[in-house]
């Protein structure tokens, strides 16, 4: 990513300057090429692929948390941002977290709680993954705006309410893990769902400012022209695709896997 010299700021600043010249030029491809490679649904085969990483970052217990949040973000920035490829990534996600917690269990059943603490991580891990979609949202409309383009109504209302239900998905995936888990495993999941509801999540807390800024934005729409050829869910995930590879680190440094504790018990 190349530097262009200018006035000192904060580091905050200079991030965000990295971050829009990146976006820009990504974002200005997108908007050009309208036949370009589009983000589709998962597959069979890339679940189970899905589900077999998050199991083996289990089984090894380093740096779960971590692990778990990289796969997300990767599977996630392959796929579309609709209702029913978010869920397809979550379950996959989760039942690898559900198989390797088992797995671990049955390996160290005098240490429960230690055998437990991975699927905690994990838990937190892909809570942060959607917290990171929430905030590429936020910003490929923040980069877009500064650009004076604007994305179409239909497809703002169209995002934002996928984006509206992405906690309360979380929620019932993690709600859903717990019922179809057993002993130990069935009980730690519950609690990570009483805990998560009680406290909050991250990907909720992300969720706020995106949903006030797709606001603004659809009330822009509204009164501006719209310009063609400029697709937000393209846009976003050309964003996560990039946070995947580790160019773009704007948004991963804004969500810290410890942000929202999930995976702890308080």
């Amino acid at each position: 990513m190349e530097k262009k010299s200018g006035g000192e700021g904060s580091s905050d600043k200079t991030a965000g300057k990295k971050v829009d010249k990146t976006v820009s030029k990504t974002a200005g491809k997108t908007a050009s090429k309208a036949a370009g490679k589009t983000p589709g649904k998962t597959s069979n085969k890339t679940a189970v692929a899905l589900e077999a990483e998050v199991r083996n970052t289990m089984a090894q217990g380093s740096d779960v948390r971590q692990e778990v949040r990289d796969l997300t973000v990767r599977a996630l920035s392959t796929q579309n941002q609709d209702r029913e490829s978010l869920r397809h990534v979550m379950t996959a996600v989760m039942k690898g977290v559900r198989e390797g917690a088992q797995q671990k269990l049955q390996q160290s059943p005098l240490h429960t709680q230690t055998a437990m603490k991975p699927m905690r991580d994990a838990v937190a891990g892909l809570d942060s993954a959607l917290a990171q979609l929430a905030e590429a949202s936020k910003l490929a409309l923040e980069e877009a705006a500064g650009r004076a383009q604007k994305f179409s109504d239909e497809e703002l209302t169209r995002v934002r309410t996928d984006l509206e239900g992405v906690e309360n998905l979380f929620l019932d995936v993690l709600q859903g893990s717990a019922s179809a888990a057993q002993d130990l495993v069935k009980e730690t999941l519950g609690d990570l769902v009483t805990h998560a509801k009680r406290n909050g999540t991250a990907v909720g807390s992300a969720l706020q400012d995106t949903l006030l800024t797709f606001n603004r934005q659809m009330t822009l729409a509204g009164q501006n022209q719209l310009e063609a050829g400029l697709q937000l869910t393209h846009a976003i995930t050309n964003l996560m695709r990039q946070t995947a590879a580790g160019v773009l680190t704007g948004i991963a440094e804004r969500v810290k896997p410890e942000d929202k504790p999930t995976g702890n018990r308080s």
